[in-house]
């Protein structure tokens, strides 16, 4: 049973099926283009038994080798909206989730 490559997982970034083209720049780096797929989906919680809030959480799903040292503060801009990293996840398969908050 072999470990895809990064050239392997590339097929799941494809622009022309389901990922974003974004704009990356590590803190105090120069921007780099990267493919990836965004998500923006909200996640609600009960605050009391009354009332519920609603709480964005982006985030942004690419290759490990397009961000390999992503960390904390670094910038992405995806379609046209600037956002924070906050939580970088690396799942030892050469996929990395970002974890966003909009700027």
């Amino acid at each position: 049973m072999g470990v895809e490559s990064a050239d392997d997982i590339l097929d799941f970034f494809e622009v022309d099926d389901f990922a974003d083209t974004a704009t990356y720049t590590r803190v105090g780096g120069s921007a780099a283009s990267v493919n990836g797929i965004f998500d923006a989906p909200q996640a609600s919680r009960g605050a009391t038994d009354l009332m519920e809030i609603t709480i964005p959480s982006p985030q942004f799903v690419c290759r490990t080798a397009d961000v390999p040292l992503a960390a904390d503060g670094d910038e992405i801009i995806i379609r046209s909206v600037a956002y924070n990293v906050r939580v970088v996840l690396t799942d030892g398969t050469g996929v990395s989730t970002l974890i966003l908050e909009k700027v």
